[in-house]
């Protein structure tokens, strides 16, 4: 389960990302980057931020605590942006934090600093696999901080929830994987698929999915979540074949 926090105060949005984030001080005196569930993509991102933060997390990669934030809407009567203020009323209730990771640097392959090329494969085999469509270059989602690469902003993944999960889309591969900023210094795709498919089991991924607030999944049930992803680790694995053809 979730750690669940209240906001006590909004500190300033975070306008590196389309949808607004927020960051806040909360009950437990930490400082988390908020997504807000009144944002463009709505409660389905935050379905998204939760399932894969998880995963990665249980994988052993490196994502910062994932806690449900409850925001009360009076948080927005000293805000004076008028969109800002809208955005927070509209997203009262819970929402999704991420522990605020303090002076951390964004993650670029200009700086030549790669992460090592099995960490770099295990991560572009989760994207892989849940469909992440924003690890690009342009925007690597990626933060170094204290010698670590860490995992963010995972509500662009799993885009096919929007349309629904129909078990028939999952077993094709992801050819968006051509875009990944780690592919150029990633290890074999194949041998990340040999370490992490067997321990995506469905009881890791219910597990997870009762993490997730049932009024997010919109009328679906987390066990369509749970088939979807599991469908997509069957042999043959195409997301694997694509990702190592991808990698060259």
């Amino acid at each position: 389960m979730l750690r669940s926090v209240s906001a006590i105060r909004y500190v300033t949005p975070l306008r590196e990302g389309g949808s607004l984030p927020a960051l806040v001080e909360a009950d437990d005196d930490g400082l988390y980057v908020v997504k807000l569930r009144g944002a463009g993509q709505g409660e389905k991102a935050l379905v998204a931020e939760v399932v894969v933060g998880e995963l990665g997390r249980a994988l052993g990669l490196a994502v910062p605590e994932i806690v449900l934030v409850e925001l009360d809407r009076e948080l927005a009567a000293a805000e004076p942006d008028p969109e800002i203020k809208e955005l927070i009323e509209a997203s009262s209730g819970l929402n999704v934090g991420l522990d605020f990771l303090p002076r951390a640097l964004t993650y670029s392959p200009a700086t030549g600093d790669d992460p090592a090329p099995e960490l770099a494969a295990d991560v572009v085999w989760l994207d892989a696999l849940t469909e992440n469509v924003d690890r690009t270059p342009r925007n690597p989602n990626l933060l170094t901080w204290h010698g670590r690469l860490w995992l963010i902003d995972h509500g662009a993944a799993l885009y096919r929830q929007h349309a629904g999960l129909d078990p028939q889309t999952a077993r094709g591969p992801f050819e968006a994987v051509r875009d990944h900023v780690l592919l150029p210094c990633a290890g074999s795709i194949s041998e990340a698929d040999d370490r992490l498919a067997e321990r995506v089991t469905p009881d890791l991924l219910a597990r997870i999915l009762d993490a997730v607030p049932s009024a997010w999944l919109g009328g679906a049930a987390p066990g369509d979540y749970v088939t979807w992803l599991a469908t997509r680790l069957e042999d043959p694995r195409a997301f694997v074949a694509e990702a190592e053809g991808a990698r060259g």
